[in-house]
């Protein structure tokens, strides 16, 4: 992968961080959505504001030192999530290999984090569908732990509730780390990313 500030950055195009989530108010807050949340902690860091694009995702478009970078929360719902990044991939002529995706991960204890590259969808269907529509898994991913569900509730159940009141307590945290990940990734390489953040 091409570090920062390298001739390989305009063959490569901008960094695309895609916020995977659900859209709405009415989904705001659940666990699904986590991914599309560190989003928007990495929008209100350089103080943008998302515009609508015709890639039916929500945009903004700003730097993160020397490199060029597009936030982006898709406008479909999670299963449907594909066609968006498609779209925006083409539109920005951005790369796989700079192809940041942050979503939530069932299978991660709430409050924990994983930066890794490629590998399965394990059931997400976000995942699933970025898989389908681009032909390849092999994009970078921020994963943020949500945790399994108690007992024999149903997992699909379990993502579209909101967080406990205690989660939310360490919420906030759990976002703005989250986004440092993303930083790490774009600044420092996959590798350097993965030694600090995957706890």
């Amino acid at each position: 992968m091409a570090g920062p500030g390298t001739d390989g950055g305009a063959d490569l195009g901008p960094w695309l961080v895609i916020g995977l989530g659900n859209p709405g108010p009415s989904y705001e807050g659940t666990r699904h959505n986590a991914g599309a949340r560190v989003v928007d902690v990495l929008a209100a860091r350089v103080n943008a504001s998302f515009k609508s694009h015709k890639t039916r995702s929500d945009v903004v478009e700003t730097r993160f030192g020397d490199d060029r970078v597009v936030l982006a929360k898709p406008r479909s719902y999670m299963n449907e999530s594909g066609g968006s990044v498609c779209g925006l991939r083409d539109f920005f002529k951005a790369s796989l290999e700079r192809l940041v995706v942050v979503h939530d991960e069932l299978d991660l204890p709430f409050g924990s984090l994983r930066v890794k590259c490629g590998g399965g969808d394990n059931g997400h269907n976000g995942l699933k569908s970025l898989r389908r529509s681009l032909g390849s898994g092999e994009f970078n991913r921020v994963r943020v732990g949500i945790g399994r569900p108690p007992g024999r509730q149903d997992p699909a159940d379990w993502v579209l509730r909101e967080f406990s009141g205690t989660e939310r307590k360490e919420l906030d945290l759990l976002l703005e780390r989250g986004a440092d990940a993303v930083e790490a990734l774009i600044a420092d390489g996959l590798a350097a990313a993965q030694n600090v953040y995957n706890d």
